[in-house]
């Protein structure tokens, strides 16, 4: 009984063929009305991960607001005056009517607590009701502004010409469209005063959006591109569309499997399209081949079956290391890098059923007067590309050990880039310098505390612990500790409400700036607070029971590093001052940390498993171990040649790197297998000399027709992979460019690897692999 095939069946049914795949493909964009985006980077990890359970609770204890933005107010001159004054009371009357702003705990001049006292009895109300409407008020509203250190770099910068208003958000609430509403209205005031907007709900709400736009636009545009490079490459305009359909038809069922599964689209997800449109690419190794066998053949069925004949076992095994790089990414802890990994896996499966399937079929409907136009430059022998490919091959089989010693000297020296490369994950930097949000962010750190924002919550097992004049005092020497890093802009606690309650009533004398001498008169100072400001004042900072203490860290930077910083710099000041009392970081900039180190275990985890995985399939392929080490060396030089030059550049380690990491292994890996595969092919093909195997030249002219003729393929791949990705350079996004680097500089190199190094390594070590006659 004849075994099925089903190139064979796609050639004799091509209708057929075509119209299921169209069936399917309409199946699959039913699931496209259901696409949201999520870029919250909480969700990057599981709710039930250790950090996220404990912000959530740190949140409902001291009732503070998971998203937070930050409106600055600069004026050159200096913001005390009538007119500006007067401008932040509107711009803020205006912020607390926006949907989904937390108005009540909104704070800003007219609205946050000043603590002062009258006549010996504590007064407690909102620092600024009117503009002050002489110079003597002027000069009141200063000296309250200034003297008091809640005020000081957190509303008010030292030099006096920036504030901020700090908008918390509800629960569920979209931080770009609050900021748009922003904008709109501080676009309605005229004069000299410059508005920015930060915090992390901005970049990250932002980015979304923006996300969202990129893959609207760059998906349609690298399909472009790519059909252009595709016509220039065969002048058929019809097979060129086959390609792009072939591409969008596997986009379209991973996008439709993505959202029937419910999944929201997060960054990398976003970049899918793209990374399909490309990896689609290696079906070109089919239209070489076929192109090449028509001129041979003349006869359309025939070249097509002897064409997938040659190619598919390649063709197979570059589709499975493909999909095992991206299938590594299910195991990592980074959710939305699972989703990609797993999306990217099911699209590369889906690209070789439609190779084996559809691309045949579309073959069928192409007329032959169109092939033999499209065959005629197909001869190794005449075509120009496929000759200064041979030049290529025969240095690298010529000069064999100069060529590797060249190689290992450039890995020596990446290797000590890789030993530079930094791992840290930073939103606000994943905008462009000259964005909005880069220089909102840079301005309100330069000028005030800071915008990322982390706690330290102290946690005792006593009742009352809090009130004690021994914890308020330790309390308050570790935020002066904590001062004294670069990173940290300012922090704040009860501490700094209890002494400027103690010093107020006392006449306002500085040398009352201190923490009281008994545990019943801060108990007593806390609840005169408390019956007289915003709830939230105190509860953001303490418990009731008093077990539990907050201390806000204003932090200058988004980086993991920061935090970092921070805790190490709590973990020695706790060993210096030893007390029975639990020191814990939380919050967005904590959550950032906890994150970015996901990624660098996720990183070396999935790289491992990565490298296992591709090698194991390469040993399966050639049926060998050593040719698999072969095979393996061009794509570890590239990844290390590439990741050598970003550890010299100073680039961070990034997210996005981290998973190219991964995937970069699967992609770089497919033009060996082309080549060692078709290599072997060819000279099998040869006649061996007696019983003593191949001769060195039967073996330099079968690595020379290699690259000449798959090589070309090779080269062919390269170029549209490379094209595909070469539009997200102009991305306004830096991930994307990232991305777009990345995998242009990958391809270039690993294309160029395999045509030159690989002759010389397999010269070099045709002793080892072969038994043949006169070995080097």
């Amino acid at each position: 009984m004849r075994r099925f095939s089903l190139v064979d069946f796609s050639v004799n049914h091509p209708k057929l063929v075509v119209f299921l795949t169209i069936v399917i493909t309409f199946a699959f964009m039913t699931q496209f009305p259901k696409i949201t985006t999520d870029t919250n980077p909480k969700n990057m990890l599981p709710e039930t991960s250790d950090v996220r359970v404990w912000n959530d609770e740190v949140e409902k204890t001291f009732s503070l607001y998971e998203d937070m933005l930050v409106v600055g107010v600069e004026n050159e001159k200096g913001i005390l005056n009538k007119e500006t004054l007067g401008k932040i009371i509107r711009i803020t009357d205006e912020i607390l009517k926006i949907k989904g702003v937390a108005a009540r705990d909104v704070n800003s001049f007219p609205t946050i607590t000043n603590v002062s006292a009258e006549a010996g009895i504590l007064k407690v109300a909102p620092l600024m009701t009117e503009v002050p409407k002489d110079d003597a008020e002027m000069q009141a509203l200063r000296k309250m502004l200034f003297e008091n250190p809640l005020f000081v770099d957190r509303i008010i910068s030292k030099d006096g010409k920036t504030t901020a208003i700090y908008v918390p958000l509800e629960k569920g609430a979209n931080g770009k469209e609050v900021a748009d509403k922003i904008r709109e209205i501080v676009g309605k005031e005229k004069g000299e005063e410059k508005y920015y907007i930060a915090g992390d709900p901005v970049a990250r709400d932002t980015f979304g959006a923006e996300m969202f736009k990129l893959m609207a636009i760059f998906a349609p545009i690298a399909g472009m591109v790519m059909l252009i490079v595709r016509y220039l490459m065969f002048r058929d305009i019809f097979l060129s569309i086959t390609l792009m359909m072939d591409a969008m038809v596997s986009i379209v069922w991973s996008m439709g499997l993505l959202l029937a599964f419910g999944f929201p689209v997060h960054i990398m997800s976003s970049m899918a399209p793209v990374f399909l449109m490309a990896i689609a690419t290696d079906s070109i190794h089919i239209f070489n081949e076929f192109y090449f066998r028509y001129k041979e053949k003349k006869d359309k069925k025939a070249a097509i079956i002897e064409t997938m004949h040659a190619v598919s076992r390649p063709v197979r095994y570059t589709a499975l290391a493909t999909a095992a790089g991206f299938a590594v990414l299910l195991f990592m802890n980074i959710i939305p890098v699972k989703v990609f990994g797993g999306m990217l896996a099911f699209g590369t499966i889906i690209l070789r059923v439609l190779s084996f399937s559809f691309i045949p079929a579309m073959f069928m409907f192409v007329k032959e007067e169109k092939l033999k136009k499209a065959s005629t430059d197909e001869d190794i022998e005449l075509s120009r590309t496929s000759q200064f490919l041979k030049k290529l091959a025969g240095f690298g089989a010529h000069n064999p050990k100069d060529t590797v010693f060249d190689g290992l000297i450039l890995v020596v020296i990446a290797i000590a880039g890789v030993t530079r490369a930094v791992i840290n994950n930073n939103m606000v930097e994943w905008f462009k310098k000259d964005s909005e949000v880069r220089i909102a962010d840079t301005v309100m750190n330069q000028a005030l505390g800071g915008t990322s924002l982390a706690y330290i919550v102290a946690v005792s097992k006593d009742e009352d612990f809090i009130k004690t004049p021994e914890a308020m005092r330790y309390i308050e020497g570790l935020q002066r500790h904590l001062e004294k890093l670069p990173v940290v802009g300012k922090t704040t606690s009860a501490v700094d409400y209890v002494k400027r309650i103690n010093r107020v009533l006392h006449d306002d004398d500085p040398k009352y700036d201190v923490v009281p001498g008994t545990k019943e008169m801060i108990g007593q100072y806390l609840f005169l607070f408390s019956m007289s400001a915003k709830p939230s004042d105190l509860d953001n900072v303490v418990d009731y029971p008093f077990k539990k203490a907050n201390v806000w860290v204003q932090l200058k930077t988004w980086d993991a590093q920061a935090m970092r910083d921070v805790i190490k710099s709590v973990e020695e000041y706790k060993r210096d001052n030893p007390i029975p009392v639990e020191f814990k970081p939380a919050g967005i900039a904590y959550f950032n940390l906890v994150w970015n180190d996901e990624v660098l275990l996720d990183m070396v985890r999935g790289f491992v498993l990565a490298l296992i995985a591709v090698f194991a399939i390469l040993v399966v392929n050639f049926r060998s171990v050593k040719w698999a080490v072969v095979g393996y060396m061009p794509l570890l030089f590239t990844i290390l040649l590439i990741y050598g030059f970003i550890g010299f550049i100073g680039k961070d380690f990034d997210m996005p790197i981290s998973v190219l990491s991964c995937l970069s292994l699967g992609m770089a890996v497919d033009f060996a297998i082309h080549f060692i595969s078709r290599f072997k092919q060819k000279l099998s093909e040869q006649e061996t000399v007696g019983a003593y195997g191949y001769t060195p030249s039967s073996i330099t002219d079968a690595l020379l027709w290699t690259a000449a003729r798959p090589g070309k393929g090779i080269m062919r791949n390269a170029v549209l992979f490379a094209s595909a990705f070469s539009v997200m350079l102009l991305a306004s996004l830096t991930p994307y460019i990232t991305v777009g680097a990345f995998i242009v500089s990958m391809m270039t190199l690993s294309a160029v690897m395999t045509i030159i190094y690989l002759p010389a390594l397999i010269t070099l070590l045709q002793g080892w692999l072969f038994k043949c006659t006169k070995c080097l």
